[in-house]
């Protein structure tokens, strides 16, 4: 796994769980939102290369795509959405 790219998706997943829950107004602390957009961050960039049409699109976190700018743009759309995606979701599912 290429590490920049895992750990744009780290990264970004954390920021986009905290700013969903900020923006939904969750009542759940600060380290659980980034823990949750952490996961969901990292398992959407890991899964986008295979949802069918956006296979060119997103790289996989396996192809050693290292410092091309559409793995680097790939890695911080789909953990930034995939961390608020999770979060949006548990928050809802979770009721708080």
């Amino acid at each position: 796994m290429d590490s920049l790219s895992l750990t744009l998706s780290l990264l970004c997943g954390a920021g986009g769980g905290v700013v969903a829950g900020e923006f939904m107004r969750l009542k759940l602390g600060l380290l659980s939102r980034a823990l949750m957009g952490v996961v969901g961050g990292t398992g959407l960039a890991a899964l986008a290369p295979m949802i069918p049409g956006l296979e060119g699109v997103f790289a996989s976190p396996a192809d050693q795509a290292g410092l091309d700018i559409g793995s680097i743009l790939g890695g911080i759309v789909s953990g930034g959405v995939g961390g608020g995606l999770l979060t949006a979701i548990l928050g809802k599912v979770m009721g708080k």
